[in-house]
This record gives C-alpha cells, sequence and structure tokens, in this order.
C-alpha cells in the first residue's frame, strides 16, 4: 500500500490539521515528519475544539496511530504538557510513537532564539521563540541532541558539554546572559526519560514494515510550502522542509512508496510573521478576513497577515511537490462578498510574471496582477455537496482549481469536522 503526503500550499494556517483529521479513519498512521511546536493545528469536534502543537493530528482518531518522526524537533515539555491536556479531556494518547532519531529542543535552544532575535531588532525573522531554529542549527552542525541520547546518561552529558563549551562563551560575551551548566540542562532532559522510553522506536523501520503489511500511512508536514528552507522565502522561513521531499528525509519512507500529495489551500491567503506577500491588505478588507476568518495563530496567538488568493503560488506549490490533489479551506470566510479579486501574476519592473520570480528582490517588489471573479451571498456552512454551493461560489471553486494546476477533491465549508464538501477520495 501506498504513503500519501500532505502539506501546506501557502505560508502554513491553511487548516492541515482538518484535512488530516479527515482521513484519519481511512488511515492507519499519521506521522508529522517535520517541525516542533512551532506549527499548530485547530480541530473542531462538534462542540470540542482541540489545540496541537508538536502531536500529529491523528491522535484525535482511535483506529490510527501517530507518530512523531526523526526529522521533527522535540520540546519534551510540550510533548507531555499536551499529552497530559489531551489525556484530562478523555483522548487515548497512548498509541503515540516517537522516533529514537528526533532530536530534542533544549534550554539552551529556546534561550538562543528569543535573544537572537531580539538581537536583530527590525531584521528578525519573526520566529516563535520557541527554539526551533536553533535545534535544527545544531543538528546540522552535528553537536545536536536525539531522542536516544536521553538512555545514555554519559552519551548526554558528553553531548551537551561539546555544545555549551562554544554555546557558553556566547551567550556571556554576545548577548550578556548567565552560562548555563551541563548539569542543570541534563537533569531538565532526564525528568522525562521515563516517560519517554515507552513510546520510542525505530520509526522508519515500523513505517516500512506496515506499508509492505497494506497499511496506509499518511505523511503530515509542519508550515507549508512558502515556508521551506531551500525553496521558500528565505530568510523568512522556518528551519525544515515542509515540501514533500522532506517527507522522505524526515520519516525515512523513500519516494518510490509515496503515491499521492495533497497540498491544503486558503480560499484566500495569509502568512504570520516577517517577509514578501503581495496580495496582503492593510485596510479594512483585510481586517475583515482575519476576524471573519479567526486568523490567530495556534501557537503564539499573534494575529495574521492577510491577503487574497494567490494563484501563482499554488502553482509554485503543485510543481515543487507534485501536488495530485488540492484541498480548499474556509471558503465560508469570503460569503457577503460582492466581488473577490484572484492574483493571476505579478508585475515586476514592468514586466509580468506568471511563476514566481527567481530572486528574493524580485518577489519583495512584486505588484499583484488580479482577476476579479463575482462573489455570493449565501450561507454555505451546510453544504454537504457541491451542488450545495451557489453558483457563484462553484465558480469561484472552477477558476481556483483551473489557476491552480490540480484538482480540488475537498472544500472546507465551516469550522466543524463535518464542514466538509469532498468532491473525491483523498485515500
Amino acid at each position: 500500500m501506498p504513503a500519501h503526503v500532505l502539506l501546506g500550499a501557502q505560508w502554513g494556517d491553511e487548516g492541515k490539521g482538518k484535512a488530516t483529521d479527515l482521513m484519519g479513519d481511512q488511515v492507519d498512521f499519521v506521522v508529522k515528519y517535520n517541525g516542533g511546536n512551532n506549527a499548530g493545528h485547530t480541530i473542531v469536534v462538534g462542540e470540542e475544539k482541540y489545540a496541537l502543537h508538536l502531536l500529529p493530528a491523528g491522535i484525535l482518531t482511535p483506529t490510527c496511530t501517530p507518530v512523531i518522526a526523526n526529522g521533527v524537533v522535540i520540546d519534551l515539555s510540550v510533548l507531555f504538557h499536551e499529552i497530559y491536556t489531551l489525556t484530562s479531556r478523555g483522548v487515548d494518547t497512548s498509541r503515540l510513537l516517537v522516533s529514537a532519531n528526533a532530536h530534542v529542543i533544549t534550554g539552551y535552544h529556546t534561550t538562543f532564539d528569543k535573544v537572537t532575535e531580539r538581537y536583530l531588532g527590525k531584521a528578525k525573522i519573526g520566529t516563535t521563540g520557541r527554539g526551533i531554529g536553533p535545534a535544527y542549527a545544531d543538528k546540522i552542525s552535528r553537536v545536536g541532541v536525539r531522542v536516544q541520547d536521553l538512555f545514555d546518561e554519559k552519551i548526554l552529558r558528553q553531548k551537551l558539554e561539546a555544545a555549551l563549551e562554544q554555546k557558553n562563551q556566547i551567550l556571556i560575551k554576545v548577548f550578556n546572559r548567565k552560562a548555563m551548566t551541563v548539569d542543570a540542562v541534563a537533569e531538565e532532559l532526564l525528568e522525562y526519560a521515563d516517560r519517554l522510553h515507552p513510546m520510542v522506536r525505530d520509526t522508519s523501520l515500523l513505517l516500512s514494515q506496515a506499508l509492505d503489511e497494506g497499511k496506509t500511512v499518511l505523511l503530515e508536514g509542519g508550515q507549508a510550502t512558502l515556508l521551506d528552507v531551500d525553496h521558500g522565502t528565505y530568510p523568512f522561513v522556518t528551519s525544515s522542509n515542509p515540501t514533500a521531499g522532506g517527507a522522505c528525509t524526515g520519516s525515512g519512507i523513500p519516494p518510490t512508496r509515496i503515491d499521492k500529495v495533497i497540498a491544503v489551500v486558503k480560499a484566500y491567503t495569509t502568512r504570520v510573521g516577517s517577509g514578501p506577500f503581495p496580495t496582503e491588505l492593510t485596510d479594512a478588507m483585510g481586517d475583515r478576513l482575519r476576524d471573519v476568518g479567526a486568523e490567530f495563530g495556534t501557537t503564539t496567538g499573534r494575529p495574521r497577515r492577510c491577503g487574497w488568493y494567490d494563484a501563482v503560488i499554488a502553482r509554485y506549490a503543485k510543481r515543487l511537490n507534485g501536488v495530485t490533489d488540492f484541498v480548499l479551506t474556509k471558503l465560508d470566510v469570503l460569503t457577503g462578498l460582492e466581488r473577490i479579486p484572484v492574483c493571476v501574476g505579478y508585475r515586476v519592473a514592468g514586466e509580468l510574471h506568471t511563476e514566481m520570480p527567481m530572486t528574493q528582490t524580485d518577489f519583495h517588489h512584486a505588484q499583484p496582477v488580479y482577476e476579479e471573479l463575482a462573489g455570493w451571498q449565501e450561507d454555505i456552512t451546510g453544504a454537504k455537496s457541491l451542488e450545495d454551493l451557489p453558483k457563484n461560489a462553484q465558480a469561484y471553486v472552477a477558476a481556483l482549481e483551473e489557476m491552480s494546476g490540480a484538482p480540488f477533491s475537498a472544500i472546507g465549508v465551516g469550522p466543524g469536522r463535518d464542514q466538509i464538501v469532498a468532491v473525491r477520495p483523498l485515500a
């Protein structure tokens, strides 16, 4: 059986958690393959709202096994707080598995993240300050701490000594902060070792065996395509690869096992943090999209920047990830608008671009070229099929589908778990 990848096609916050949850009872494993607790999912089940930060969305589906894979960086305090919160609300978290190769976020990672952002001033990236970037930097520098190290205290202390020898010099001499001790950091990490150990597996082997046995694996990306460290709007990006290629390295599943890539797009566009955003609205309409769409970060609470749908970005995500299906979310937020602009290209120094500009400079100066579509006034939150949507809403969906380059297989018409129009099977 194949593996499926589900990822964001814009700058994140597209509703991936809802899409993952929609497929949860059709798959056997839901695997988070990148990022950390800097990417939240909000899932509404009946009257209950769940905010997930580190755990895969599949944790809410009793029939599937949620996995935190090797490509994730884990803040153990957040992990166990999230487990406790869900358990106290009656959610069974006992199925959760964690890769032995996943890297761990330490106290010095969060410290460095926060002081570095302050030090950058106006040039700051807009990180969440949760230590994600510094943890990935240590991973690439080969001085990171992995989950498996918590079960060998001698190795853990050796790694911490090597890391802190340099980091304390920077903390003291550059940032005027106190040095951190090996004992304090080790004690904090080892506090979780006994609780963590039963969850830890060779998840790459486990997932390979599951596929061989005919089971279905869904690889769930954090953040989104335009935040990819290689292919996003660098340097205003995350520190990992949320794109389809990252699903392979972040899970240990080879590309030959993947047969479907599902990308989630909002019916408009949002982003959090700094960086270029061609269709951004800084007027009353931007405020309207933010208020009606409840566009505030699940993890940070930060207000999201809002703008019109950008078909150039959608096509870029389609090409980069090999998208086979799109899931369109939050169509209901546009209800009540007379006309809805859609970005079909950019104008840069008088030249029209219908694909992503090559350089950051050009993208920063890109001016959107819009095509206006007719809006609708009817309430669509109860729609169960395409035919239930008003004619203008159907036309809007059809136009976006053609511009984006892959079929829309599901359409979100409200925040609820069941407020989605399934056009064709996703799994």
